[in-house]
């Protein structure tokens, strides 16, 4: 099954995104339970970038990853400001240690 690599930009509420957070972090925890969500987690903010999200997931295509991700808590409150996804194709090294 195709991997995909999805980034989301999160809204500088971070008062919000702490109360949604455990609601979220359950909601992706049950995705990686049911082996659709492979690793994810926060990309913290730098001088250029916002506070974020990195996930990687395994769906059929770009549409099914994005579609995986709609009940997310996180984008049902707003809380998500930018989503990007992109099929990666990794060829060097591996997620399991």
């Amino acid at each position: 099954m195709p991997t995909f690599v999805v980034t989301y930009t999160y809204s500088p509420d971070s008062e919000r995104l702490d109360t949604v957070r455990p609601e979220h972090r359950a909601f992706l925890g049950a995705l990686h339970d049911a082996g659709s969500v492979v690793v994810s987690g926060p990309l913290p903010p730098t001088a250029e970038a916002a506070a974020g999200a990195l996930i990687v997931l395994e769906a059929d295509d770009a549409d099914a990853a994005v579609g995986l991700l709609d009940d997310d808590p996180f984008r049902r409150e707003g809380l998500v400001t930018d989503l990007v996804v992109r099929e990666w194709v990794p060829v060097i090294g591996s997620l399991n240690r």
